[in-house]
């Protein structure tokens, strides 16, 4: 039986403004979710102290480690895209979603060896490895170009940030930068993509792309929004994080809807009865 003709979910253009209703979106969510949504953000506020812990007095490594942590948090985030999908099928948003996220997602493929079944895999090793690249490239240049020995977060401040006469911080930001820009590219809609319909990771990365081009100043203020909470988050000894990532998570899955109708494609759940797609607002 020859396959059928791959149809491309529809992009469609919001207002600038639209990112400050995710997060209102998004609140709501946390609050219907309870602490299914909330303990998302304790795990990983646990996991960012985790790798404070380890690396306090390797600086050149905090930065880099903790910045790669952030950049594989929207595979970590799935099952906080799976509870405001519940929610909005007006289904019961608990445990349950959880664990059937990270438990049961492959009980909807019938051929455990074919592309499809492992694409969100596929897109979290991609991620774990460009972070595992960044952390080993903000290493490299700290070490060998700063002046000093750099071990705690003060001796960045003064001998990196603070450095008359160096452009090593401006180097380090503009190295995190050229990677941000095109993971962002690549994942702003990836993850809740995979999750919500049956596509392949390169498909749904093109996808992804072309919602950025499509709406490029919304989504590099989408993106400053981020950056914004997650400094906050991280600015706050961590504790921040606790409400930041599953109000960041939940605000993706509703920048998704807004972004992409892909009502056209099957659902990624065989067992569930695919939606109807929600007009454009």
């Amino acid at each position: 039986m020859p396959t059928p003709p791959f149809t491309p979910p529809v992009v469609r253009s919001i207002d600038m403004m639209r990112p400050m209703a995710w997060l209102v979106l998004a609140w709501r969510d946390m609050v219907r979710a309870g602490w299914a949504s909330v303990a998302h953000g304790l795990v990983l506020a646990m996991l960012g102290a985790a790798i404070v812990a380890v690396a306090h007095q390797r600086f050149w490594l905090l930065a880099g480690a903790l910045s790669g942590f952030l950049v594989v948090a929207p595979v970590l985030a799935t099952s906080l895209y799976a509870l405001s999908r519940a929610l909005e099928r007006k289904e019961t948003a608990d445990w349950s979603v959880v664990f059937k996220t990270w438990l049961n997602w492959q009980h909807s493929h019938f051929n455990k060896w074919g592309n499809d079944y492992w694409c969100m895999v596929q897109f979290g090793a991609l991620l774990a490895l460009a972070a595992t690249g960044w952390v080993v490239t903000s290493a490299a240049l700290i070490t060998l170009l700063a002046p000093v020995p750099i071990h705690t977060p003060l001796d960045f401040v003064h001998h990196v940030v603070l450095a008359q006469d160096s452009w090593l911080f401006e180097l380090w930001l503009a190295l995190g930068g050229v990677l941000a820009a095109p993971l962002f590219a690549s994942s702003v809609v990836s993850m809740p993509l995979l999750l919500d319909r049956r596509i392949s990771l390169l498909q749904a990365v093109l996808t992804s792309w072309r919602t950025v081009l499509a709406n490029p100043v919304p989504m590099a203020f989408w993106a400053a929004l981020i950056m914004g909470f997650t400094l906050l988050g991280l600015g706050s000894l961590l504790l921040g994080l606790i409400p930041v990532i599953p109000m960041l998570g939940h605000a993706s899955w509703h920048a998704y809807r807004d972004l992409v109708d892909a009502s056209a494609l099957p659902a990624r759940e065989a067992y569930s009865e695919p939606y109807a797609p929600r007009d454009k607002r």
